[in-house]
Formats: C-alpha cells, structure tokens, sequence
C-alpha cells in the first residue's frame, strides 16, 4: 500500500514522497476513512442478511402442511 501512495504522489501531483511520509498519509486516510467503509460494510451484510431471512420464512412457510 506504501508503494501505491507513493505511485500516486508521484503520477498525479509530481511530487515524491519517501516512505515515511506515505506511511503517515496511510495512518491517515485509514483513521479517518477506514471506520466509514467499515460501517458501510457492515450496513451492507445486515441488509444481505435481512433479504436472506426473509427468503428463509418464506420458504419455511411454504412447507406448512395443510390442517
């Protein structure tokens, strides 16, 4: 990951950056974003989990017998 921010740096705003540098720019972005992509993942399993159980009652309601 290192190396992409320094790829970045230097392909997109000409600049070069040593490792520690791209280093603290990771610790950054990784506090400050990581907990929001964290979220939205985990947003995302609750509603794939939630469509998931609904198919399941459906078809456990499907093998009801009849009275």
């Amino acid at each position: 990951m290192i190396s992409e921010i320094q790829r970045f740096f230097e392909e997109e705003r000409n600049e070069e950056i040593g490792v520690i540098a791209a280093e603290n720019a990771f610790e950054f972005f990784k506090n400050s974003l990581g907990p929001h992509f964290y979220n939205e993942a985990i947003k995302d399993a609750r509603q794939l989990i939630e469509q998931k159980m609904v198919f399941m009652e459906e078809e456990l309601f499907s093998l009801d017998k009849k009275l």
